[in-house]
């Protein structure tokens, strides 16, 4: 931890406030920020709270809908709220830069990442073209991005997710600010790379002594690369502290109910009770390529009913490429799969009606999931009444006995797909008290909900047509520890009621702990260990598997220094050796 009596002020954020342009609704309501050269404050708390509202105001800058309408934001001593546009643009990612939590919605997708990374210190004058090329050929480097001699030659979709974010990081230290704000950097990683951008993090602070506002809802993350935390709930201060203090003896209920979900994840375990002989789904050595590419490699797994499965890897192992496999959206080039004994047509377009019922698919994100423009009632009634007289659920066959066929939506008759919409009002209000939503939110659109409901709004679509496999693609990963936890319960009591079996496609083995019944790990398209979790977990280990486990951070301030110390050991080792 930095010595702030030693350390200059470089940022102060006084009294802000930050308001909703209509309704005027406060979204930060006066919250003060001090941070000291070299020192990084963490910034925790619910969707919702700001943190990443008071990250973009450290800038001058205020998401549209949204104005700051009190406070000061002084970096080195000067009010940036005061300057005009020329003068705020000088200060953005020279003195103070943004790394963002989607890194494939930030890069321009029209020009090479190299010309992305070089533009703002060229255009700052900080360095010419060829001392900018070489700077950021030496970020790519020590991000470990793969031939990083010519990684910069690719556009945004020539790079998977991880290593966009990676690049990203390098963007952000092209023109080596004083500030970083990092908002959410590693959420979307898997933890063997959350581990190496981590590292870079903790280096490039510690070398450059900038100073940085780390944003994360992950308390172990956090503690690897903070000296303070300040947690924010409904946009004001809970509390601060240093990490220690805030981890080991939080003072607000609010924050020990972090601490509490966060340390629960390690201890728990799935409940197996609910888990049946019948096998729902197989999938028998299969392969799949993208053009001549070839991404999956003679995999195989099955999945009984009420039984959970995860699928874990780094990102690019082919996890979510397997989910598009079951779905039909990729068809295999090799192997077979069985959904209830019988073969599964390859692609969607050749399956019927009541297959694509059966197995159905949650999103990673809700926001990009759920048509902004639809509100609830359309969103899950339209599958209610597509699928109507499917699966037992002959409550809703239209008035002449017949599946109902599909129409456009008539608001006059008061028609869904040809069927009368009293009776998909009703399931609809069923299927809100299944995910635990108000009934009062059918009305709602998506933009007029948290990031945890819309999350159950995407469940309780997938629970419309009454399937009896779900495919959940990293269904908690962009919601903070206690709505996670929230929908992580909301799983479970589905599962043990209804008897559905899941896919689980995670990074977060904190999850896969505590919801998955067997865990299958993937490594470059093949699967490196398949087995019930808790052997996964407790070993012997498969090499990678080992590196996946170690790689998790431990709500400890010193975990990653030992981390660390411990490669250190090793390659020191090995170098006597070699000698």
């Amino acid at each position: 931890m930095i010595d702030k009596t030693d350390k200059k002020i470089i940022l102060q954020i006084k009294g802000l406030r930050l308001e909703a342009v209509r309704g005027k609704n406060v979204i930060v309501d006066n919250v003060d920020v001090t941070l000291h050269a070299g020192e990084v404050l963490g910034l925790i708390g619910e969707s919702g709270a700001g943190k990443s509202t008071i990250g973009l105001s450290a800038m001058s800058y205020a998401r549209a809908g949204v104005h700051i309408a009190g406070g000061s934001v002084e970096i080195d001593g000067v009010n940036i709220r005061e300057l005009n546009a020329a003068g705020r643009r000088d200060v953005r990612g020279k003195r103070i830069a943004y790394v963002a939590q989607s890194a494939s919605a930030a890069f321009n997708p029209a020009h090479t990442i190299m010309d992305q990374v070089c533009e703002a210190p060229t255009i700052h004058g900080i360095m010419s073209r060829q001392e900018a090329e070489a700077w950021a050929r030496e970020l790519f480097k020590s991000l470990d991005l793969p031939d990083h001699e010519t990684f910069g030659d690719r556009y945004p979709h020539q790079a998977s997710g991880g290593q966009l974010q990676r690049a990203m990081a390098a963007m952000a230290m092209s023109c080596r600010p004083d500030i970083l704000v990092l908002d959410e950097p590693t959420t979307a990683l898997d933890v063997t790379t959350q581990i190496e951008v981590l590292i870079l993090l903790k280096s490039l602070i510690r070398e450059y002594g900038s100073a940085a506002l780390y944003i994360t809802h992950d308390l172990a993350v956090v503690a690897q690369v903070a000296d303070r935390i300040k947690v924010l709930r409904h946009g004001k201060e809970v509390e601060e502290g240093t990490v220690d203090e805030v981890l080991q003896s939080p003072k607000e209920e609010y924050t020990r109910q972090l601490v509490a979900v966060r340390g629960a994840a390690a201890s728990e375990r799935a409940v197996q009770s609910s888990v049946q002989d019948e096998v729902i789904l197989q999938v028998e050595h299969v392969d799949a390529a993208y053009g001549t590419f070839k991404v999956v490699n003679d995999v195989s797994l099955d999945v009984k009913r009420g039984e959970t499965v995860a699928v874990v890897g780094e990102s690019g192992s082919g996890k979510s490429t397997l989910a598009r496999i079951i779905t039909g959206l990729l068809p295999p080039i090799g192997g077979k799969i069985l959904f209830k004994g019988e073969p599964l047509p390859k692609s969607l377009a050749e399956r019927s009606k009541n297959l694509r019922r059966q197995i159905q698919l949650v999103y990673q994100i809700p926001d990009v999931a759920l048509n902004p423009r639809q509100r609830l009632l359309e969103t899950i009634g339209r599958p209610v009444s597509f699928y109507a007289g499917l699966g037992g659920d002959q409550s809703m066959v239209n008035e002449d006995g017949d599946q109902p066929v599909k129409e456009t939506l008539d608001h006059s008759s008061k028609k869904y797909f040809g069927m009368k919409s009293s009776e998909v009002h009703k399931r609809t209000l069923e299927l809100l008290d299944m995910v635990e939503l108000p009934r009062e939110f059918l009305m709602r659109r998506p933009t007029e909900l948290s990031g945890g409901q819309k999350q159950r709004v995407c469940v309780a679509r997938a629970l419309a047509a009454r399937p009896d496999l779900i495919i959940l693609d990293e269904p908690t990963s962009a919601l903070d520890p206690l709505v996670a936890e929230e929908i992580l319960k909301l799983l479970r009591r589905l599962q043990a009621e209804l008897g559905l079996s899941y896919v689980l496609i995670t990074h977060d083995l904190d999850v896969v702990h505590r919801i998955a019944h067997r865990t299958a790990v993937m490594l470059k398209g093949s699967f490196v260990a398949f087995d019930k979790t808790d052997a996964i977990f407790e070993g012997p280990y498969h090499p990678y598997t080992e590196q996946l486990v170690t790689a998790v951070p431990v709500m400890r301030s010193d975990w990653l220094d030992g981390v660390l110390a411990k490669r250190a050991a090793k390659a020191q080792a090995a170098a006597g050796s070699a000698a």
